[in-house]
């Protein structure tokens, strides 16, 4: 027996699915720029500019550097998937990627990714007003795409060093946005996340070091001993606390940004320290996922110390005229 769809039915039936296509290509887009990474490299802008200006700068210059930073960041993230697809369909990690499952075409991310890239370049130039801004996210832009993603990443342990340095440049485009020019003061802040970076990628490439493998992406964890990346890693996290503690003279840090961050560094090493003991030990499990997450605790609590510093009395300064 026959049964008759009714016609009302039968009518929103495509327009449902159509809205639920639309909703998975918006979502597809959005994915591109990895919104998780772009809110970590945010993070590190709006203290960096309290600190350029010794206070709070007007609040519409941090939007529209916040706005700015976003879409750039967006456009090199939306390049690194289009160039990566071929090893994201492979790795497990990556593989509900959008151009790994079809939400979106792959002239359609292109074409994105070049959008975000002129109009995060033009946004810095004509709303944020500052060339040196624009220029600085281009090279962020140029960085992570050419340097990192396709010349680096296949071809090098070192991978995530020197291509990493694309993600420091937040804190040089929030600088130069409140001052237009740029000190030592943010080279050092450039150089903390540069240290940082390396103990805080390594152990989320040790968990997933076999789909590295599969994926031949010669990540130091694939290529090395676990022993090894434990000792680049305390090499990396102890210059990294040294610079946070040069920042001290060079900016006119407080005692308070003193303390916390030796304490939050003197804690980040330690857990290097312990991952390095556990794999000598040859313990299968290394909790390297646990130190993942304390390093981005650790970014985060020594970069709200520096949002906190430039409203604390002068007499609390470590180093005075």
């Amino acid at each position: 027996m026959s049964q008759t769809v009714p016609a009302a039915h039968a009518a929103t039936a495509p327009a449902a699915t159509s809205r639920r296509s639309a909703g998975a290509t918006v979502r597809g887009y959005i994915a591109l720029t990895k919104p998780r990474i772009i809110e970590l490299l945010l993070v590190t802008t709006i203290p960096t500019m309290i600190l350029a200006a010794d206070g709070w700068p007007a609040w519409w210059l941090v939007l529209a550097t916040l706005v700015g930073g976003a879409l750039s960041a967006g456009s090199a993230n939306a390049f690194n998937m289009y160039l990566d697809r071929d090893i994201d369909a492979i790795m497990h990690r990556t593989q509900n990627r959008p151009l790994v499952t079809g939400a979106v075409s792959e002239r359609g991310a292109l074409v994105f990714a070049w959008t975000l890239a002129v109009v995060s370049t033009a946004w810095f130039v004509a709303v944020v007003g500052s060339p040196l801004a624009a220029g600085l996210s281009v090279a962020a832009i140029l960085g992570y795409v050419v340097g990192y993603t396709m010349l680096l990443k296949r071809r090098t342990s070192q991978n995530i060093v020197w291509g990493g340095a694309a993600g420091c440049m937040p804190v040089l485009i929030g600088w130069a946005s409140v001052t237009q020019s740029l000190s030592w003061t943010p080279v050092l802040l450039f150089l903390i996340i540069f240290f940082w970076t390396p103990p805080h990628y390594w152990p989320l490439s040790m968990k997933f070091k076999r789909d590295y493998a599969a994926a031949e992406v010669p990540m130091l964890p694939v290529v090395a001993s676990t022993n090894k990346v434990a000792v680049e890693m305390i090499a990396y996290a102890v210059a990294m606390v040294g610079v946070t503690l040069l920042l001290v003279p060079v900016a006119g840090m407080t005692w308070v940004y003193a303390g916390v961050a030796l304490a939050a560094g003197v804690w980040f090493v330690r857990g290097c320290v312990v991952l390095y003991v556990r794999s000598e030990r040859g313990e299968s499990k290394l909790r390297e996922m646990r130190l993942f997450r304390d390093s981005i605790t650790y970014l985060s609590v020594v970069f709200a110390a520096i949002l906190v510093d430039p409203f604390l009395p002068d007499a609390l300064t470590v180093f005075t005229a």
